[in-house]
């Protein structure tokens, strides 16, 4: 019963590609998991967004969405037909083409990403070899969508939120990186499904995650910033700095394309969440041997839950940065830190066992951390918030 729980999705289409002649069940099987993934993730955002709304309301003491159904339950459903009726708005001057394919691209890249996460034990679309690779070669596409419907607006304030956004992805895709190759040293692979096998391990109870390592939680939290940074999530969220900017990148944007745009940054932020949990929290992998009997799927997905919930968390807490210490922060201290953890990881790895390799690793992260951070603290590169008003 535990077993059929567990595989209930992959039982399930291996039931529904049976009908079909033995030539056509490939293809069928993959076609019926795209279907899942865009089905499923969608609807994900659609909740995402009300939990967000509800969210920061609370933490600004307000109701949030109450309205549209049940507690404002079914507020997406609302903005939905609200996007879909609006009037798609066009510069005269803007490129029509590009400005019409922008939103598509980025919609149809961040999918891509989903194909070869592994979201529980057997349900990968495509197990790759080199899953990682393909993974962040995806990724680096959103830059291109982005400047393309900031150039394509022939709009200031677009184009100028595209450079922000194309400089701020590209900075912080290099830490996003080199966070997950200490991973990819320790696992001798790129395939993201041996990935989470290496951490489906226990040790008196506990799991072998390698966020329980110096060089894991060092690449964790570096991760976790590239990627708030990655999903122009506050406090990076500087290309659509409304108080400058308008909105950015998507100014000249209405409707549904608009709604596209929506819709591809909540759901790369999914799927870097997914990414992350497989990465450092062990994917599919329960917490404790004793919870290996919940089905696998239930432990992703709680995963990407909780990660969402830490986004909300930091968009309702912390101020937006400005553009320099956004990219002083990138490249004088978040750089840095992660081409050390590289150093750190091999170390930790031809140390061998022991209680020896904790102490050092941990005592050279440590130390870089506050040598980096009390220099750049020195030298104004990095410092406290100040601001400044006009007279």
């Amino acid at each position: 019963m535990i077993e059929w729980l567990d595989q209930i999705f992959v039982l399930l289409k291996h039931w529904l590609v049976g009908y079909l002649p033995a030539s056509w069940q490939t293809v069928a099987g993959v076609v019926l998991s795209v279907v899942a993934i865009v089905a499923v993730y969608p609807a994900l955002f659609a909740l995402t967004t009300v939990l967000e709304r509800k969210g920061v309301g609370r933490i600004q003491n307000r109701l949030g969405p109450n309205r549209v159904g049940p507690y404002g339950i079914l507020q997406p459903m609302a903005d939905a037909i609200k996007s879909l009726t609006k009037e798609d708005v066009v510069p005269t001057s803007a490129d029509g083409v590009v400005h019409f394919l922008a939103p598509i691209a980025q919609v149809v890249t961040v999918f891509m990403g989903f194909a070869v996460l592994p979201m529980g034990r057997n349900m990968v679309l495509v197990d790759m070899d080199s899953a990682l690779l393909f993974y962040f070669a995806m990724g680096a596409s959103a830059e291109l969508s982005v400047f393309m419907a900031g150039w394509s607006s022939r709009n200031k304030y677009s184009l100028l939120g595209a450079m922000r956004a194309v400089a701020q992805m590209i900075s912080y895709e290099i830490v996003l990186l080199l966070s997950s190759v200490s991973v990819v040293m320790i696992t001798g692979s790129l395939s993201l499904v041996k990935i989470v096998e290496a951490q489906n391990q226990y040790s008196h109870g506990l799991p072998h995650w390698y966020i329980f390592t110096p060089w894991g939680f060092a690449g964790f939290v570096l991760y976790a910033i590239a990627a708030t940074a990655e999903t122009n999530r506050s406090p990076f969220d500087l290309p659509e700095g409304e108080s400058e900017l308008v909105a950015g990148y998507h100014t000249e944007y209405s409707g549904f394309k608009f709604a596209l745009f929506f819709l591809g940054e909540y759901v790369a932020m999914l799927s870097i969440s997914g990414l992350g949990s497989t990465l450092f929290l062990g994917g599919w992998s329960a917490p404790f041997s004793f919870l290996t009997w919940v089905p696998s799927w239930i432990w992703f997905f709680g995963k990407l839950f909780v990660s969402i919930c830490v986004f909300i968390w930091l968009r309702g807490t912390l101020p937006r940065l400005r553009q320099d210490q956004l990219m002083n922060f990138a490249w004088k201290f978040v750089l840095p830190m992660c081409l050390l953890n590289l150093f750190v990881a091999g170390l930790w790895r031809f140390m061998g066992e022991g209680w020896l390799r904790w102490v050092v690793c941990s005592a050279i992260l440590a130390l870089a951390y506050v040598v980096i951070g009390w220099e750049g603290m020195k030298r104004k590169q990095i410092g406290r918030r100040s601001y400044r008003y006009a007279d």
